[in-house]
């Protein structure tokens, strides 16, 4: 959730660097940050504020008025105590001697600080991360050996923590900590640099050093030593890390949920790229080889959260009707804290943008310990999930910066449809019907495009509902959960309350809450459920309910019905709710906009929740 950035240079370095870093890691939500600078003479030059590293200004830096050996900094989602100065990170030790940057929640915290309290150490923050500082101070006075005393401060601690951590007596070297949350290090000729996301490192270099977690390394300019928790040495070196340093740069847009909207017929096209074969009517999904080619499920749990939550239950769908495999989809953080039933031979899908959803992670290692078989679906490579799974499939989506997701939830569609195949072949889907549905993924990308058109009319309907309160999003079959998705979207990005709902629960209770103030998004084309929606909508004009209806460009059924009708191509039932989705997030963007929100950054939230 909150971002980490350390640099240590061959010869000085400047806080620009580090400053420069966090701004590459704004995107994932943050209320606060701070920098810790530390030169030769073993002085440290501190900034800690409320607010956004982008509105930092030279005046702001002049208190860097040294070259520096190192420099680390620290973006900030409050958990422990409110947004402010004193919160914000770096904490340092009592004695002046430790600085600490922290991402996760320590649970023993409250223990450990009575502890320390009782040893005369005094608390100036609200957070649990200062008992890490005033900790290893504690434990450099048992033993002056560091590494030794890092040791036992990490074994003493319970809890997801990734680490930056500076020692004021060691000003050429950081040491990096990960358990539970990700920590990466970038290694370059003259200088090494440490972060909490590749992504801020990719300017940098391509050579890259994923910590395992228990594990934490000694970083210097001139290389990395990494050791697990017990002082073992464990060999990590660096590998090369491909990612698109240009798909950070907003181009022609205004904002990036607005460029990842309108990157998604090409993320499409990655997608489905090298994975269909048309003459076997199949699909090749090279993260499943060592599964082999008669591995069949018994049964499948998807284990997800939030928007990924919603693309498994079109997945549910997909899996049902193509294999005819029993499917269930679970909150992964309701999962692990149930005895959960894993039957043998059971799949078990661990789906997440990030691949550090700490809910999700934690679900997988529970129900891999109870025997499942686990399979990732994820965006980013290297990441926990992928990692833990040692298989899965990638989503091919590309860097997502703006923290409501849109691209990588349509790619997530598309990869449970194309494992839908993968299977469903394999378990008597006919040559035709296979065939159908690669032809209905090929065209995909193109209707995509085709769908983007709709964006200044649905600025136009916004412009309508800018005062609203309150939106109902009904969808049936495939496109309940699409209306669960745009429901999700519209409270993220623009603050109006919104729910979703399968259209045919609206009279048993909700549809008390119709009025002409409360719009209604009905999402309809699905050729075989069309009349019942139509059904639905009655109900709703009835009562004097505002209706904007998202229909297939071939539907005419909703020409009297609603008050805004958007159309988007006529496309297979199996990839049409896929197509639905790109109306539902155009209209939260062009709302959130209209409404004056920060659609990329919205109040409250974070783009990688790597804490419960």
């Amino acid at each position: 959730m909150c971002g980490i950035f350390g640099y240590v240079a061959n010869g000085h370095t400047t806080p620009e660097i580090v400053i420069d870093g966090l701004r590459r890691l704004e995107y994932r939500g943050y209320d606060s940050w701070g920098v810790a600078s530390l030169n030769a003479g073993e002085d440290v030059e501190l900034i800690r504020s409320v607010g956004k590293v982008s509105r930092t200004t030279d005046e702001d830096l002049k208190v860097f008025s040294r070259p520096a050996s190192l420099c680390m900094g620290h973006t900030r989602w409050a958990t422990h105590g409110e947004p402010s100065e004193r919160n914000a990170h770096p904490h340092r030790s009592q004695s002046g001697r430790i600085f600490v940057v922290h991402n996760g929640i320590i649970e023993n915290h409250r223990e450990l600080r009575g502890l320390l309290e009782s040893e005369n150490y005094i608390f100036r923050s609200a957070t649990d991360t200062e008992v890490i500082a005033h900790l290893l101070d504690r434990n450099l006075k048992r033993t002056p050996n560091f590494d030794e005393a890092l040791s036992l401060t990490l074994l003493e601690l319970k809890g997801a923590f990734g680490l930056a951590i500076m020692d004021t007596m060691q000003p050429d070297r950081l040491f990096a900590v990960r358990m539970g949350s990700p920590l990466v290090i970038g290694v370059d000729e003259d200088r090494c640099l440490i972060s909490s996301d590749a992504n801020a490192l990719a300017a940098y270099t391509k050579q890259m050093i994923y910590l395992d977690d228990g594990e934490w390394a000694e970083v210097t300019r001139d290389g990395v030593v990494t050791y697990d928790f017990h002082r073992a040495a464990t060999g990590k070196i660096a590998e090369q890390i491909e990612i698109d340093v240009a798909a950070s740069e907003l181009g022609q847009f205004s904002h990036y949920m607005q460029k990842e909207i309108y990157d998604q017929p090409e993320s499409m096209r990655n997608a489905i790229r090298g994975r269909l074969l048309r003459g076997e009517a199949t699909a090749r999904l090279a993260g499943l080889d060592d599964l082999g080619e008669r591995y069949q499920p018994s049964r499948i749990k998807i284990l997800a959260c939030g928007t990924s939550w919603h693309a498994a239950l079109v997945g549910r769908y997909y899996f049902e009707e193509l294999t005819r495999v029993p499917t269930e989809v679970e909150y992964a953080s309701e999962f692990r804290y149930r005895n959960a039933v894993i039957e043998p031979g059971t799949l078990v899908i661990a789906m997440s943008q990030s691949g550090e959803t700490a809910d999700t992670l934690a679900g997988l290692r529970e129900s891999k310990r109870l025997g499942a078989v686990p399979l990732g679906i994820v965006n980013v490579v290297g990441s926990s999930i992928a990692r833990e799974c040692g298989r899965g499939v990638y989503l091919h989506a590309g860097p997502e910066f703006g923290v409501a997701a849109t691209k990588s939830f349509t790619n997530q569609l598309i990869i449970l449809l194309i494992l839908a195949i993968y299977f469903g072949r394999q378990r008597g889907m006919s040559i035709r019907q296979g065939l159908e549905l690669l032809n209905a993924i090929e065209q995909l990308p193109d209707f995509a495009k085709q769908t983007l058109a709709v964006s200044d009319q649905i600025r136009e309907i916004s412009s309508e509902f800018i005062d609203a309160r309150n939106f109902l999003y009904i969808g049936r079959s495939m496109e309940f959960p699409i209306a669960l998705e745009g429901a999700l979207k519209l409270k993220e990005v623009s603050y109006i309350h919104a729910e979703g709902l399968p259209a045919a629960e609206l009279k048993h209770g909700p549809i008390a809450l119709i009025t002409p103030e409360m719009p209604t998004v009905v999402i309809a084309t699905q050729s075989f459920i069309l009349d019942k929606v139509a059904s639905n909508v009655q109900e709703i004009k009835a009562r004097g309910g505002r209706i904007i209806a998202i229909v297939s460009d071939e539907n005419r059924m909703f020409d009297s019905l609603a008050d805004h009708l958007i159309r988007v191509p006529m496309a297979h039932d199996f990839v049409s709710p896929i197509l639905a989705t790109i109306p539902t997030q155009l209209l939260a963007y062009h709302l959130a906009v209209l409404r004056g929100c920060d659609v990329d950054q919205p109040r409250n939230l974070a783009k990688s929740v790597t804490v419960e």
